[in-house]
């Protein structure tokens, strides 16, 4: 009976390297929620600059007016960043990282599980991978793989978008731009724009 054999079994027991791999995933769920939260307040800067009101911003982010306030008087004392040049073209590292992730994404969806990029737009996703310049090439190298196999059921401006963003990050510009964004939000910005110049 399944029963007895369970009661002769014993207890079950976890081993240190199963908890170690429990904690680990729980661990990147929670820095990837921190991460997120610093960078919606971060763009609620950003918007801030380019002249949005709060009741706009809250309604954009599913918040309330007076958190966004809080927000704002929070940060207040940190350099607002300046105006931002929104254009998809820019030459700096961590905006032509989020073009490639954005590249990645749309072609994710559009080939799903088929993709050999798949799995890592879901491991950025849930922060388990960083822009490490050892990841950036891997994820440079699957993107690659899928327009090659995958060069028919792709529109021809995916590797049109593949080729500028390989050729920036192979020659990364001086020009950084720190009083614009962090890195993390110039990502952002640029994977919405990539996205939705490739829909256009």
């Amino acid at each position: 009976m399944a029963g007895e054999e369970s009661a002769r079994s014993g207890p079950a027991t976890l081993t240190e390297e199963q908890a170690e791999r429990m904690l680990a995933e729980i661990n990147e769920v929670i820095r990837a929620g921190e991460e997120m939260r610093a960078l919606r307040a971060e763009m609620i800067q950003v918007l801030a600059g380019l002249g949005w009101t709060q009741d706009t911003i809250a309604r954009l982010a599913g918040m309330s007016q007076p958190a966004v306030s809080k927000q704002m008087t929070k940060h207040r004392d940190a350099d607002r960043p300046s105006s931002m040049d929104l254009d998809l073209d820019q030459p700096d590292t961590p905006w032509l990282e989020g073009r490639l992730w954005g590249l990645a994404e749309d072609i994710s969806e559009s080939l799903g599980h088929t993709a050999h990029c798949t799995r890592y737009v879901e491991a950025v996703g849930r922060g388990r991978k960083r822009f490490t310049p050892q990841h950036v090439d891997e994820l440079r190298r699957l993107v690659e793989e899928d327009l090659r196999v995958h060069r028919t059921e792709l529109p021809d401006g995916h590797r049109a978008a593949y080729d500028r963003i390989s050729r920036g990050l192979d020659l990364p510009a001086k020009v950084t731009h720190p009083a614009a964004a962090s890195a993390s939000v110039r990502r952002a910005l640029a994977r919405r724009l990539q996205r939705d110049r490739l829909r256009d």
